[in-house]
């Protein structure tokens, strides 16, 4: 899925190359249905405390065409959504949702084709009683996520870009996919080779 912002193109590993580990989630927040389209937008940040999901079902009536909801889970005991809520939030135009926590009917979100990168499933809901402030800092597969940062998320992953480093990030991910798009595979293995080679040599491999 494109985006306004340009990120649309980028894949998540063109991303994390330039940012660094630091701003890309743990391996636990994946897509749970395949192929799914790669998304980005900017977030837009939920707090849930330990079983209760009253803030997420808030937010898809909140957040802005072309978002991210990014949710910050206390547990991994209930659902945080189900395929009602993520019905309506792709009706609204949510891109999608990246959840460091759990959801449920799987099937409706598969059929629907809503992009859903989280810790899994399970089909039990969360209740609706704890009110939190929507679009703070959050935490979500190990990176702290601002309102307005730009999340990509793909099958290789979810990359966070800081939203005042975003058109930095926008331009040099474009110099580097162009520069990628003019090299044959000769010319990588050539590179790749003398690399890999200088490594081994610096480091008294003699095999």
């Amino acid at each position: 899925m494109d985006d306004n912002s340009g990120f649309g193109r980028i894949p998540s590993t063109t991303l994390a190359e330039l940012l660094g580990r630091e701003q890309v989630m743990d391996a636990g927040i994946r897509p749970l249905w395949s192929p799914v389209p790669r998304i980005a937008g900017p977030a837009f940040t939920v707090r849930c405390p330990k079983g209760d999901n009253l803030m997420l079902h808030a937010a898809i009536y909140r957040a802005e065409p072309g978002s991210v909801i990014v949710v910050e889970s206390g547990d991994l005991d209930y659902a945080l959504a189900g395929g009602n809520v993520c019905a309506i939030a792709q009706r609204r135009g949510i891109a999608g949702f990246v959840a460091d926590g759990l959801i449920r009917d799987l099937t409706e979100v598969r059929e629907n084709a809503f992009p859903v990168f989280a810790r899994g499933v399970i089909p039990v809901p969360g209740a609706k009683a704890a009110v939190e402030p929507l679009n703070g800092p959050v935490r979500c597969g190990g990176v702290t996520v601002h309102a307005g940062d730009i999340v990509v998320a793909d099958e290789e992953g979810v990359v966070v870009t800081p939203g005042a480093r975003s058109e930095e990030v926008l331009r040099d991910a474009g110099a580097k996919l162009a520069k990628e798009a003019d090299e044959t595979l000769d010319m990588w293995e050539a590179a790749h080779r003398s690399r890999v080679e200088k490594i081994l040599a610096e480091r008294g491999f003699t095999g």
